[in-house]
C-alpha cells in the first residue's frame, strides 16, 4: 500500500523509538488504527492536534513530519520539541532536569 511522505517518516520514527503501534497510540492519545492509516494512507490527513502529540513523542517537530521536503529531523527541530515539553513540565520535572544538566556540565 502507497504511503505518504509522512507515512514514511512517522514508520521510520516509531520504530528508531522501538515503539509498536499500540505504544505510539498509547502515547499520543489516538487509536491504533488512527496511527495505521497515517502511516500507510497516501490521503491522510491527521488534525494538528494529534500531530503535535505524535511528534512530541517522537521528539522531532509537527513541521518535519508535514514537510515533503524536509528529508532528517535536524538537532535545532529535536532541540524544539524537547523545548515544548519541557515548557509544559510540572515545575518538579523541570527542578530535575535543571540537575541532571547541572551533574552532565561539571567536568
Amino acid at each position: 500500500m502507497p504511503s505518504s511522505a509522512m507515512g514514511r517518516k512517522l514508520r521510520e520514527l516509531r520504530k528508531e523509538k522501538g515503539l509498536s503501534l499500540e505504544e505510539l497510540a498509547a502515547q499520543a492519545e489516538a487509536s491504533k488504527s488512527y496511527l495505521w492509516e497515517l502511516e500507510n494512507k497516501p490521503t491522510a490527513r491527521p488534525s494538528a492536534e494529534k500531530i503535535n502529540k505524535i511528534a512530541a513523542v517522537l521528539g522531532v517537530t509537527p513541521e518535519y513530519l508535514l514537510d515533503k521536503n524536509r528529508t532528517e529531523a535536524t538537532v535545532d527541530e529535536r532541540d524544539e520539541a524537547f523545548f515544548r515539553k519541557y515548557q509544559g513540565a510540572s515545575p518538579d520535572v523541570k527542578t530535575k532536569i535543571a540537575e541532571i544538566l547541572k551533574l552532565l556540565d561539571d567536568d
